[in-house]
């Protein structure tokens, strides 16, 4: 699979933050999320991005997650979705989001 057949193959949705916990059982230090997707229902993931956002800067944040690569469990907690970033010039996580708000559960293209 190729070009389009590629990027259409992988789901991308928006979705918001709802809750954000420690996961204190992760090697590398990482946020337990829970994330509102609207009409597919809240998803979790464990996200390393504890370098550039706390608790306070994730609630209500809008991000973007690919939602069919299939759950990992990760030091105990179920990552059914993966949260998208890209690294800045030191390496932290800076997440992709939005430019305005929009329904939960939309789905990239």
């Amino acid at each position: 699979m190729t070009g389009l057949d590629a990027f259409e193959a992988l789901d991308l949705r928006a979705g918001r933050i709802i809750r954000v916990e420690p996961n204190e059982k992760a090697r590398v230090p990482a946020w337990k999320l829970w994330i509102d997707l609207g009409p597919l229902g809240t998803k979790t993931s464990s996200a390393q991005l504890t370098d550039l956002y706390g608790t306070e800067d994730l609630k209500g944040r809008m991000v973007v997650v690919a939602i069919n690569l299939g759950t990992r469990r990760i030091a105990g907690f179920p990552s059914e979705v993966l949260v998208l970033g890209v690294p800045d010039e030191q390496g932290r996580v800076v997440l992709l989001t939005t430019e305005r708000d929009v329904p939960p559960g939309g789905r990239v293209y």
